[in-house]
C-alpha cells in the first residue's frame, strides 16, 4: 500500500504544542515565528497552536511530556539554540534535550519535532546573530513541514490508533 504524503490540508486540523527556550530569544523565536507562518501557508489555523516558553533548552523535555501525556496534542515542536559557552557544558545539555525529546515520543507516542540546534561556534556579535537568525527561520519552516507530514503519517489507517 502506498499512501502520498504529499497533501499535508488533513494534517492541519489537530492540536499542536510549540515549546521554546528563553535563552537567545531573539534568534529562537525567528524559527517559532517561521513555524507558525509555514503552518498558516499550510491551512492551519493560528488558534490550534499552543505557544509556550521555557528558561531554557534543558526544561524543554519535561514540558513536552507534560502536554504529550494530556493527549490533547496531535503534535510538539521545540525551538532552541545551545551554544558553547567555553566549558564543554553544551555538549551535556544538547545532548540530554535530544534523548529527552526521543523518549518523549517514544513514551508517548505523540510526535515530537526538534529544532533545537548545537551551532559549533556561536558568538553574540552582529554576524552569528545574522546568519543564525536567518538558519532558525529556514529551520522553522522544516519544522512546521514536518510536523504536518508526521502528523499525517501517523494518521493513515494501516497504524490504526497507536496511543
Amino acid at each position: 500500500m502506498n499512501q502520498s504524503l504529499s497533501g499535508t490540508s488533513s494534517a492541519s486540523r489537530g492540536r499542536i504544542a510549540a515549546i521554546s527556550a528563553s535563552w537567545h530569544s531573539a534568534i529562537v523565536h525567528r524559527a517559532r515565528d517561521a513555524f507558525l507562518a509555514e503552518l498558516a501557508r499550510e491551512g492551519h489555523a493560528a488558534d490550534g497552536v499552543d505557544l509556550l516558553d521555557v528558561p531554557g533548552a534543558f526544561e524543554i523535555p519535561l514540558l513536552a511530556r507534560r502536554l504529550a501525556q494530556t493527549g490533547r496534542y496531535d503534535a510538539i515542536a521545540a525551538f532552541g539554540l545551545v551554544v558553547d559557552g567555553g566549558i564543554y557544558r553544551h555538549d551535556f545539555v544538547a545532548h540530554a534535550v535530544i534523548d529527552g525529546l526521543m523518549r518523549v515520543q517514544l513514551d508517548t507516542g505523540t510526535p515530537v519535532i526538534s529544532a533545537v540546534l548545537t551551532p559549533h561556534h556561536f558568538h553574540e556579535h552582529a554576524e552569528h546573530q545574522r546568519y543564525f537568525g536567518e538558519h532558525f527561520v529556514v529551520k522553522g519552516t522544516e519544522a512546521a513541514q514536518a510536523v504536518l507530514r508526521t502528523v499525517a503519517l501517523h494518521r493513515l489507517p494501516l497504524l490504526g490508533d497507536a496511543r
